[in-house]
């Protein structure tokens, strides 16, 4: 691996070891608030300082964000676990100027339901890799998992995000003594998204993988945090991880992650 994604593959690591150790503790009555803080806690043990975004924790229905409207509403809330009940934990930790953004989902106990949304994620993570390495536009690979979701019977939750995004270009982030965050993003990272929109606009592109227009260019070399985002009656199911997009070619940063081995094995 070259030497300048090392760095974004261990965060990345580091931000799935702490989803996997958080979702190991949870159990009924904990609220999505005391998820989230167990999360931020654990990260800041380990090094971290800066945030593209805080620990988020959705669950049971807002798992698929249902009734969400406004911003405010992705934020944790005393939402209760229940057996049975849905989870996802989001969390983009910045360590040594690299970000990482992953969403690790889960459920707790037994749910056949959760279970057939987890495995039919898996075509989505081939579907986007082999659309970037066609150099098809974002905007279409966007239109070719919202038809692939409708093949398999679930809606779109992704698009329930800001701008419908469905990934959205990460880059290091310049390291600083003190490092704020307004409304639960980091400032720093939060400026650099906002100087490659303002480039990307001049040369024809967007760090915002969306169903508009503006992102209805070829794939745009870096990294892109990418989360596909599946719901149905009730329950949402993603993972998000790392895609690295060069001049010719395109791949996962890191193969090794907690779906893609839940993947392989049930396939064994």
């Amino acid at each position: 691996m070259a030497d300048g994604l090392r760095g974004f593959r261990d965060v990345q690591r580091l931000a799935y070891e702490c989803a996997q150790a958080i979702a190991a503790r949870l159990r009924p009555g904990v609220t999505e608030r005391q998820a989230a803080r167990a999360a931020r806690r654990w990260l800041v043990e380990r090094g971290v300082r800066d945030w593209f975004h805080l620990p988020f924790a959705w669950f049971g229905d807002r798992t698929a964000f249902a009734g969400f409207k406004l911003p405010t509403q992705f934020f944790p809330t005393n939402r209760r676990l229940e057996p049975g009940m849905p989870f996802i934990l989001d969390m983009a930790p910045v360590l040594d100027g690299c970000t990482s953004d992953i969403g690790y989902s889960g459920c707790l106990g037994p749910n056949p339901l959760h279970d057939r949304l987890t495995a039919d994620l898996r075509e989505h993570r081939d579907l986007v890799l082999r659309g970037v390495r066609e150099r098809r536009p974002l905007r279409t690979i966007y239109e070719d998992v919202d038809r692939l979701m409708a093949r398999q019977g679930y809606e779109n939750r992704h698009r329930a995000y800001p701008f419908g995004v469905i990934a959205h270009r990460v880059d290091r982030v310049r390291q600083r003594r003190f490092n704020p965050h307004i409304a639960g993003f980091g400032t720093q990272s939060l400026r650099g998204l906002a100087k490659d929109a303002v480039r990307g606009h001049r040369d024809g592109w967007s760090p915002l993988w969306s169903p508009h227009k503006f992102s209805d260019h070829p794939p745009t070399p870096g990294l892109w945090a990418v989360e596909p985002h599946l719901g149905f009656r009730g329950v949402g199911v993603k993972f998000e991880e790392l895609l690295v997009v060069t001049e010719t070619d395109a791949y996962w940063l890191d193969d090794e992650l907690p779906h893609v081995r839940r993947w392989e094995g049930s396939a064994a």
